[in-house]
């Protein structure tokens, strides 16, 4: 039973109505609290007397308790809780054991480039994956491509006017972007350009096999892109199924919400009324006048493919808050269609990506590549460890881990709602709340132990109660219930922050107390630096992010 049980099991009786999520980390006074304010109503008592009569008849061994100001605050013997730090193994709590989760990121779109647009996703989804595998869940990973639309046809178009294979072949994905831009510049003046693009579309559709062919290549060139980018930023996926796999599994959907008379025609388009007076919204576009299905109607058709696939307790699709309306709309439908899994359906929303302010377009080609802004922060780092450390072996190796994991750590250390303006100097402060901050202080811990010839033997707990190192104590006793909370709310900032707080608590530590003492002190303080290591070295690999020994 953890602390948050265990005061939960002892105030439920004298609190009525107390739920487990009103025992809360404190921040200051002591280490854990019970606002009492919503029992006021109920108990018809001002909080103040409710938690004076509360701290009276509830005891709790190793803890002490008190009333102040409306809260019932708790805290822990300092001795017990540095005991229950060490008791505990970090990563061992597999809370969500026997759940499967999907998540849906990144989602590349053929003959495109991996662009710094497509990071948040990425990033997100792929710390997100880490968590719920490490707690324990089955987790599986999807790239969604985007390999289905008239765009190809258009590329098609754009390729026989103005590529050829030798340009193809030198250039890889750099001549698609030419020819895709070009193409979008070249059909606003040139109607005939986008018939032309229907055409080739509605033969890659048949199985023609030059389009075929042709369109095979272009996904060929984009995923040994994207590929790169992935193995560099610690990135996993179990599935490439994209758009078009879903395509001849529409006509299914089609039959389903025929059956259930949710399916109308409307100026010869098939829509799916969805909006109600709580929640206004457009009808649900499933196919063109012209037969073409649209994209919602692709995505119902993945929804049932990977529920009856991997039965998920949870699918999570990891998309940028302007497609909000589209999975309303999707999971409504599902709704409408008596699907209960649909509850279990996520659109975890991020905010959108600039650099320096600005936005970015493809269609336009003012792109920045992801792997571009990845070779410029190992360029930068490389130059900051010469600096620093000019003795360090493996410079390059080095500058590879706290590069990427610097645009990385930037990428997931605020909350995934807000809008990212991405600065290179600000993510590779090393003195800063950044991954090379944290990089820094776990490789910091290293060498100390190291120096010590390792860490070693029981620690005397007692040794371990001032303030600087119990401060250190207290954030790493609660890291399992962090990343959980993160995992449940898709919040993988709350693990990049609770790191940079144990970073600058080390550092006070490092700071007031000297490790290299001698006798159980030392023993105690190398103790308690290595699972300082230990956790950051942890974190960090669940943001993606890894954790040189020496920097």
């Amino acid at each position: 039973m953890d602390r948050k049980e265990q005061i939960y099991t002892a105030a439920k009786d004298a609190l009525p109505g107390l739920e487990l999520s009103d025992v809360a980390v404190a921040e200051q006074f002591c280490d854990y609290c019970i606002p009492c304010f919503k029992f006021a109503k109920l108990l018809r008592k001002s909080p103040a007397a409710i938690a004076s009569e509360a701290a009276a008849k509830v005891a709790i061994p190793d803890m002490t308790v008190e009333a102040l100001n409306g809260y019932l605050n708790f805290t822990v013997s300092r001795v017990a809780a540095v005991e229950g730090m060490f008791a505990h193994k970090l990563g061992e709590s597999k809370p969500l054991d026997g759940t499967t989760v999907c998540i849906d990121y990144s989602s590349v779109n053929i003959a495109k480039p991996f662009h710094i647009g497509h990071l948040m996703t990425t990033v997100i989804g792929g710390s997100l994956y880490k968590m719920y595998r490490a707690l324990g869940a089955k987790t599986v990973g999807i790239n969604h491509l985007g390999d289905f639309g008239t765009q190809f046809g258009g590329l098609i178009s754009a390729f026989r006017r103005w590529g050829s294979d030798a340009a193809l072949e030198k250039r890889g994905l750099d001549e698609l972007l030419e020819l895709y831009v070009k193409y979008n510049n070249e059909s606003e003046k040139d109607p005939a350009l986008a018939a032309e693009a229907r055409e080739w579309s509605n033969k890659i559709e048949a199985g023609d096999k030059y389009a075929v062919g042709l369109f095979e290549k272009f996904k060929a060139i984009t995923l040994e892109q994207a590929k790169k980018v992935y193995g560099r930023l610690n990135i996993e996926f179990d599935s490439y199924l994209g758009e078009s796999f879903y395509v001849d599994k529409v006509a299914a959907v089609e039959d389903r919400l025929k059956a259930a008379g949710l399916l109308k025609i409307s100026d010869g388009a098939e829509i799916v009324e969805v909006g109600d007076d709580a929640d206004k919204m457009p009808p649900a576009l499933i196919r063109r006048s012209d037969g073409a299905s649209l994209y919602i109607a692709r995505d119902l058709a993945a929804a049932y493919y990977r529920h009856d696939t991997y039965d998920f307790d949870k699918c999570l699709y990891v998309v940028a808050s302007h497609q909000a309306l589209h999975f309303r709309q999707l999971f409504a439908v599902l709704k409408l269609l008596g699907e209960k899994w649909a509850d279990d359906m996520v659109h975890v929303s991020y905010g959108m990506v600039s650099v320096e302010g600005a936005a970015l377009s493809t269609r336009r080609g003012n792109v920045l590549f992801l792997s571009d802004v990845l070779d410029s922060a190992v360029v930068k780092a490389e130059e900051i460890i010469k600096e620093r450390n000019p003795e360090l072996e493996n410079k390059a190796e080095v500058a590879e881990s706290v590069g990427v994991g610097a645009v990385v750590f930037d990428a997931l250390y605020d909350g995934k709602a807000k809008d990212k303006n991405f600065s290179l100097a600000d993510a590779l402060n090393f003195d800063g709340e950044t991954g090379p901050y944290v990089q820094y202080t776990h490789a910091r811990c290293r060498s100390v132990i190291a120096k010590a010839g390792g860490a070693s033997g029981a620690p005397d707990c007692k040794l371990l109660t001032d303030d600087e190192a119990y401060e250190v104590v207290k954030l790493l006793s609660d890291f399992d219930e962090v990343v959980l909370s993160a995992a449940q709310k898709y919040e993988p900032c709350y693990v990049s922050r609770r790191l940079v707080k144990i970073c600058q608590a080390f550092n006070r530590f490092y700071n007031a107390d000297r490790i290299m003492c001698g006798g159980a002190e030392q023993t105690a303080r190398l103790a308690l630096t290595a699972r300082v290591a230990d956790t950051l070295a942890y974190g960090l690999s669940l943001l993606l992010v890894d954790a040189p020994e020496r920097m």
